[in-house]
């Protein structure tokens, strides 16, 4: 996979944070919330989606809820042509 954000972003990738609100396993009673920001690709987010399932695997926390925020996606610019020229 690229590394480049540069170009990623122009594949359309997008900067993402995941909000995940977890039960604390100490203290199952407390939520604790853990923040993360990577590049990922919309609408299927396999980076995020392979955070989760690797906190569901290897950590002790359980997930009550997790938010997603995604910022703009950076593009070539578009050019629409004209199908008639107007004239004065």
């Amino acid at each position: 996979m690229e590394t480049d954000e540069f170009s990623l972003r122009l594949k359309g990738w997008r900067m993402a944070t995941a909000e995940v609100l977890y039960y604390m396993p100490d203290h199952p009673s407390l939520l604790q919330s853990f923040m993360w920001q990577t590049l990922d690709l919309a609408p299927s987010y396999p980076r995020i989606h392979k955070f989760l399932d690797y906190w569901r695997r290897e950590i002790d926390a359980v997930i009550h809820s997790v938010r997603l925020a995604t910022g703009e996606t950076i593009a070539p610019p578009k050019l629409n042509t004209a199908d008639h020229w107007l004239h004065h």
